[in-house]
């Protein structure tokens, strides 16, 4: 019987895999806690399954023959570990779900096991994350309102960006070293309690990307849990680092998922008035868009779907 089990979903990042298994490997080997580490690759097409297999062969490898998604295939792992089948006694007593694009820092899981295991309110923690430079990184939010979608969309004065009106803690509560009550962490990192999985259910399949650790956190919230950000944990996180062009199917799948997450945790008229403040917001985005000198007409139709999807009460 192990103590934990980590959970790490990929899809076409293989050298990153790479790094995220060499450095969680390194680091509970060292410092524990005993471990068991699951890949679950959604149909990747660069040799990510077999690096995985010929160089991590400790490693449960699950390959999907076709893309599952972040949530289903986190809950495909679940299974395998033995959610719903075996009692709980008998499940792992926690499991850590890990991005593939992470860098896990010296003691990071051993501290993230002990601050989860120390208090038995808490259901769920998240670690410190880091840009690969060391450089401070956003690891915990407050549950997004009217007021995010605002500064998303619409003119902001600049002191707001960094503060609670756009869902940041302070650095003060990340500078002290212990761990603070939050939100949800960033997905990057999640720990929980077997026991809020079992109550809780794992990831509602019904968002594919984006916001499935939100709608998690929101619902382990409403069972009871506490919710901590773990400052002593450290783990680089890659992935925030990068300037990546926008592809307009991620922005179809974003902006979905936001709005299915507004639909299903908000009262019906925030619901109504979010999705307003999304059609107008995309109006605007189109507008500045047009007047672009590269112009991107596939990014112009994402712009355009999702406007109508707020307009139409979608998803």
């Amino acid at each position: 019987m192990v103590d934990l089990a980590v959970i790490v979903v990929t899809w076409n990042v293989r050298e990153l895999a790479r790094n995220t298994l060499s450095s969680l490997l390194a680091d509970v080997q060292t410092h524990g806690p005993a471990a068991t580490v699951y890949v679950v690759d959604n149909a990747s097409a660069d040799g990510t399954p077999a690096m995985v297999a010929a160089d991590f062969p400790q490693v449960k490898l699950i390959a999907s023959d076709h893309n599952l998604g972040f949530g289903a295939a986190n809950n495909r792992a679940l299974r395998e570990i033995g959610f719903g089948q075996l009692p709980v006694d008998e499940l792992p007593r926690a499991v850590y779900l890990l991005n593939p694009d992470t860098v896990t820092q010296p003691q990071a899981t051993r501290t993230l096991f002990d601050a989860l295991m120390s208090d038995a309110t808490v259901g769920l923690v998240g670690a410190q994350l880091e840009y690969d430079d060391g450089a401070f990184q956003h690891s915990a939010f407050h549950f997004p309102g009217l007021r995010q979608l605002w500064v998303e969309f619409f003119p902001t004065p600049g002191r707001l960006y960094e503060s609670a009106f756009n869902g940041r803690y302070p650095r003060s509560l990340y500078e002290s070293g212990q761990p603070f009550a939050i939100d949800f962490p960033l997905g990057a990192t999640m720990m929980l309690r077997r026991e809020v999985i079992e109550q809780t259910h794992g990831f509602d399949e019904d968002f594919f990307m984006y916001c499935e650790e939100i709608d998690w956190a929101w619902r382990i919230h409403r069972a009871g849990w506490a919710v901590q950000c773990v400052p002593a944990a450290r783990v680089k996180h890659l992935e925030g680092r990068s300037t990546v062009q926008v592809r307009p199917q991620s922005v179809i799948n974003l902006w979905k998922s936001r709005l299915l997450l507004y639909r299903k945790h908000q009262p019906a008229w925030k619901n109504a008035l979010a999705r307003r403040m999304i059609a107008l917001g995309m109006a605007r985005r189109i507008q500045q868009a047009a007047r672009g000198a590269d112009s991107d007409p596939a990014l112009m139709n994402a712009y355009r779907t999702v406007q109508q999807m707020a307009q139409d009460n979608q998803p």
